[in-house]
């Protein structure tokens, strides 16, 4: 059973557990079995909450996990991956230690927050634009076209603009039903960010973690549950994780990129869209239409959004230990669950944000 696999067993909500033993009945780790702990001590029991982020949900599962159980034996990890927006609402009114979370703090709301906040990357990997057609089993697809899909320009699969992309392909007049995200998500702001950058032109309604999709469109909470949506209906797209999106076996196109190269979404493109991204001050990053011919278009960077100064040492020490482990031993494993591993010099970048975290 791969941990991806091990995943779909738990519950929507389900959280990181202190145990050996799954609800999937496997007590296989990956990442080897090593129990050197991290700063080389066990630390006291503590318990550390964090929300947020379904997109990066199969990376924290697995990587927490192994924290709790290989590292830190005395901490327990609790993670509900129930949207980027909520998570950074719950950081916000204090129930959570850390925010998962595939976009950034909108400017008007940082003033809501109990203090300055930290940025940690922790990996990233592509948004698929899965589809469910009869008989299509490979699609290119261009910004331009993408855009007016998913704002209900284009209406049936064999509109001219589908069949300009895919000039040998027998497209059918099956109806288009578009899927999306009814939570606020950062996957939602990173595929509406890369369309407003790729295609300002077609693309008319904003980017943001929700938006006022047609009406003819159908919503449906987290990736997982734009995937099923997808796989239950003939003539769906939607944009959904890499990880999710090879959970669910789902079809995907590739997608034209900004230097004119005919990409799938793989691991190797998101690294590269990442590396050729520039680096803000606050460690931040978007690969969205990145350049360079190797690059996919529409790769997301998550991350853990944590306060600068804590306020319980031991919590404090928890979560700076957690963090080191999701930079050290993390890294490793990203590309078993479907994620790439953040480049070395953003790496870099990210461990020196923990250097800003004050413990009391």
């Amino acid at each position: 059973m791969t941990p991806t696999t091990a995943r779909r067993c738990l519950a929507p909500l389900a959280v990181v557990m202190l145990v050996a033993v799954g609800a999937c009945g496997s007590s296989k780790k990956s990442g080897g079995s090593s129990t050197t702990p991290v700063g080389g001590a066990q630390l006291p029991a503590t318990t550390l909450s964090g929300s947020g982020s379904s997109f990066q949900d199969a990376f924290d599962e697995q990587v927490f996990r192994d924290f709790t159980s290989d590292a830190q034996k005395n901490v327990t990890v609790n993670y509900s991956p129930t949207g980027s927006g909520q998570g950074q609402t719950d950081l916000q009114g204090g129930l959570v230690d850390f925010a998962g979370s595939d976009s950034l703090v909108k400017a008007a709301d940082v003033s809501k927050f109990k203090g300055a906040l930290l940025y940690v990357p922790i990996v990233s990997a592509p948004i698929t634009i899965s589809y469910k057609l009869s008989g299509v089993t490979s699609l290119t697809l261009s910004a331009s076209t993408i855009a007016k899909i998913f704002s209900s320009k284009i209406t049936t699969w064999d509109a001219p603009e589908i069949k300009a992309d895919n000039p040998s392909a027998s497209l059918p007049s099956t109806p288009i039903v578009v899927v999306h995200r009814s939570d606020g998500s950062g996957t939602t702001a990173n595929f509406t960010k890369y369309l407003t950058e790729a295609a300002p032109s077609d693309w008319t309604l904003g980017t943001d973690k929700v938006v006022n999709w047609a009406s003819n469109t159908i919503g449906a909470a987290k990736n997982t549950g734009v995937a099923e949506k997808i796989s239950s209906t003939d003539g769906a797209i939607g944009y959904v994780d890499f990880s999710d999106a090879k959970a669910a076996n789902l079809t995907f196109a590739s997608i034209k990129n900004a230097a004119g190269k005919v990409v799938a979404p793989t691991l190797a493109g998101a690294t590269a869209a990442m590396a050729s991204a520039p680096v803000t001050a606050d460690v931040t990053v978007s690969p969205m239409n990145a350049p360079g011919t190797d690059a996919y278009p529409i790769t997301s960077p998550t991350y853990m959004i944590v306060y600068e100064n804590q306020t319980d040492h031991n919590k404090g020490t928890a979560l700076k230990a957690l963090l080191e482990y999701v930079l050290g031993a993390g890294q490793a494993k990203a590309e078993s669950l479907d994620f790439a591993k953040l480049p070395d010099a953003l790496l870099a970048k990210a461990k020196a944000q923990l250097d800003k975290i004050q413990i009391p």
